[in-house]
């Protein structure tokens, strides 16, 4: 039962990171700049929350689909869980609070898959490694 639960787990989290970020390509340009304006009264200059903009999408869409193959598992977890840990922190400079518990349930979820890589039995990890 272990594995099945694993399973849905990486590809909720990996869904809802991928598609985050899938939705957000095609209009990639608009998303920075939305960024940009949400961080203008905060202490971060525009110039580092600009380029971060763009990353945000990459990470989202890269990690997003590595957990749903579950590929590169682990990495792509703690890599996902690093970008929680930065959109966490921008969003408490803003005093966004709302986002805030959508952003700790994510890396919950983003630990557990660390925590639990044993039960990782689905995946495209697993049949490398067999």
């Amino acid at each position: 039962m272990k594995p099945a639960a694993y399973l849905l787990t990486r590809l909720a989290i990996g869904a809802t990171l991928f598609f985050h970020g899938f939705v957000r390509v095609p209009k990639i340009n608009a998303f920075v700049q939305g960024t940009v304006e949400s961080f203008e009264k905060s202490i971060l200059p525009a110039a580092l929350v600009q380029p971060f903009g763009y990353l945000i999408v990459f990470v989202e869409v890269l990690a997003g689909f590595l957990l749903l193959i579950g590929l590169f598992t682990r990495q792509a977890a703690f890599a996902a869980g690093l970008l929680m840990v930065m959109l966490i922190t921008g969003t408490c400079l803003i005093e966004n609070w709302g986002a805030l518990p959508s952003q700790l349930i994510h890396i919950a979820f983003l630990i557990v898959l660390i925590q639990f890589e044993e039960a990782n039995t689905f995946s495209v990890d697993q049949k490398r490694n067999a």
